[in-house]
Formats: structure tokens, sequence, C-alpha cells
């Protein structure tokens, strides 16, 4: 299969913009890339080349699970503590790229844009607008220390709700609590 076929491939598949592709490769600057799973945030810092994109560093779960994180992979928290990370650690290698997040839907204050918080904060410079990123107690989880609250007079769908947090040995009435326990841990790095 020629590169031609496959690249006209992808296009069909919907798996590529390559329009959208071109003005982001138009900018000369890497790309952070972030891709959002169900249970995980991915973050890619990576440089064109003219035989194929280079990957300067990958980001997932993983590496805040290492830091001890308890709570699920895809939450705005957790998307945050994982950009905050890559940024810090990538920041030596690159000051300045451009958002990549591909064919996904995303709205404001999304899990996506928690995670494009935590790469600034982290100190990386990434063109954006502010009314795009979620607000601080979104990030931190605020709503779900007020939800576990709401629901610890119903045992039952409290353990329902929250039975990944409990097996986990996370009461998620303290889930800032740990938010910032992770998040000094990544700070202190």
């Amino acid at each position: 299969m020629t590169r031609r076929h496959r690249n006209y491939r992808r296009k069909e598949e919907g798996k590529t913009d390559y329009a959208r592709r071109l003005e982001l490769l138009k900018s000369g600057k890497p790309r952070v890339v972030i891709r959002k799973k169900l249970n995980n945030i991915i973050i890619q810092f990576i440089e064109y080349a003219d035989d194929g994109d280079k990957t300067i560093a990958t980001f997932t779960k993983k590496n805040i699970i290492q830091l001890g994180w308890k709570a699920h992979g895809g939450s705005r928290a957790s998307a945050y503590l994982i950009g905050l990370l890559a940024g810090l650690k990538t920041k030596s290698k690159v000051k300045d790229c451009i958002l990549d997040i591909g064919l996904q839907k995303s709205v404001a204050g999304s899990s996506i844009y928690a995670a494009l918080k935590g790469v600034l904060d982290g100190g990386i410079k990434v063109a954006h607008s502010d009314t795009i990123l979620p607000k601080e107690e979104l990030i931190k989880g605020s709503n779900i220390k007020a939800y576990a609250e709401q629901l610890s007079q119903n045992k039952e769908k409290y353990g329902r709700q929250f039975s990944n947090y409990i097996k986990n040995n996370l009461k998620p009435e303290e889930f800032e609590k740990h938010f910032e326990e992770i998040k000094n841990k990544i700070l202190a790095i």
C-alpha cells in the first residue's frame, strides 16, 4: 500500500482532517496533542519531521498513579494533574507549542481543557482563550465532594456511585485533599 493510499484511507475513515493538520503544521511549533479516553487522558508533545512526526514525550494516567493517584483517570482533576506533570517535565525541551485536540468534540471546561490548564501551569506557552479553561473548583473536585456529601444519606446509591473510590481506599469527601497531595508531589519533582 502506497503512502498516498494510506493517507486517503485515513481521510475516508474520518481519522485525520488534513486541512486542519496543515494549519497546525504551518505554525512551525511543536504540538501538544491531548486525547481523552474513557478512563485516561493522553498528552503528547510532537514535532513535525518530513519522514514522520517525532514524539518528544508522552504522559498518561500511569504517571500520576505512580505518585499515588487513586481516583478516576479520565476526570478533570486527573487531566489537570497529568497536564501539570507533562508541562513541568517537558518545559526544558519545549517552551511554546500549539494545541491539537484532533477530531474530538470538546466543550469549554472539559477534561481536555483541564489538561491544557495543567500544561500551562507547568510552564509551557500554548495559545488559547481563557474562556475554555475549567474553573479551579471543578479541577480540584469540589463538585465530587459536594455530590458525595449529598448522597451520604443514601448508602446504597452512595456505594454504587463511588464503588471505585471505596475500592481504592479513597473517601470521595476527601477528594480535594487527595488532589492537593498529588499536586504537591508533582510540584516537588
